[in-house]
């Protein structure tokens, strides 16, 4: 007759429980490199991104553009982890030259992650609706949220600045798919930037086994999110229509550290859904209950 569980001799329970508690959490991304761009913050989810990937063996180097730089707190974050800051403008390709140049020597070789979590609309902060924009601001809008990817990823590729089966990650939301009146042209920034990620994902799979992804976030508090109008109003709604409820920052950078590991090789082009079930939640009783 088998043994119960609880017969089995205890040094064996112990090598299970250490060997699970290996598995899950220690050193995912040991030897690993990499770039973290867009921690303003300890409400970024950026900056959540970094402290777990420090606290999983990553060494990396942090930037933003400098004006953020001096609103922000990012130089507390690289003391905690012990990161280089670089400021660089991602709408300037001599400044992601330098990045990732500098980054490459300051890291001792070519990087294995990027995060991409760059966005910004004026016209979103002015409380510009989608029918009235003003086109200057949507073009600047484009050119920080969506086409600064493209540029990153340009950039690493001509410098050859990536190791085969690296990974690249961005930042994104479901409005890229769904009508979100509020999120005006941050919707159109998002699905530019989930299209450059299935378009370079394609080339760079090719290439060198590297995956490209974006991550569908639930609505977060960040500095960014906070300022969209409605956004505490929505933010609800997701939480009571979500199965899950909304996922925060922190299970955010621990899905996005998974992404940069070599546990999702052969995951890429993908926008990944990481948002309690909202995403394929048609409604939820709890929503019905208000109506």
């Amino acid at each position: 007759m088998l043994k119960s569980f609880w017969q089995v001799p205890k040094i064996v329970v112990f090598s299970l429980c250490k060997s699970t508690e290996n598995i899950m959490s220690n050193n995912l991304l040991a030897g690993k490199r990499g770039i973290i761009f867009g921690a303003l913050d300890e409400n970024s989810i950026a900056w959540k991104v970094a402290l777990e990937a420090k606290s999983q063996g990553a060494v990396f180097t942090l930037t933003n553009a400098p004006v953020a730089m001096r609103f922000g707190e990012i130089k507390k974050l690289g003391e905690i982890c012990n990161a280089e800051i670089i400021p660089a403008d991602a709408t300037s390709m001599p400044d992601l030259e330098n990045l990732f140049t500098k980054s490459m020597e300051i890291l001792g070789g070519k990087v294995d992650f990027i995060l991409h979590s760059i966005g910004m609309s004026i016209n979103v902060r002015k409380g510009l609706p989608y029918t009235d924009l003003n086109y200057d601001y949507f073009l600047k809008a484009m050119d920080i949220s969506a086409l600064s990817f493209h540029r990153v990823i340009q950039t690493a590729r001509k410098l050859d600045a990536i190791n085969d089966w690296g990974s690249i990650v961005a930042l994104t939301y479901i409005a890229a798919q769904r009508a979100f009146p509020g999120y005006s042209d941050m919707a159109d920034n998002k699905a530019a930037l989930e299209s450059i990620a299935r378009s370079f994902g394609y080339y760079l799979g090719r290439e060198k086994k590297i995956r490209v992804n974006t991550i569908s976030q639930s609505p977060t508090a960040t500095t960014a999110g906070a300022g969209i109008k409605g956004f505490d109003k929505f933010s609800s709604y997701a939480a009571k229509v979500s199965p899950l409820g909304n996922a925060t920052a922190e299970d955010c950078a621990r899905y996005t550290v998974m992404m940069f590991s070599d546990m999702t090789k052969m995951v890429t082009m993908q926008n990944l859904f990481h948002d309690g079930g909202f995403s394929n939640t048609g409604v939820s009783e709890d929503i019905l209950d208000l109506v």
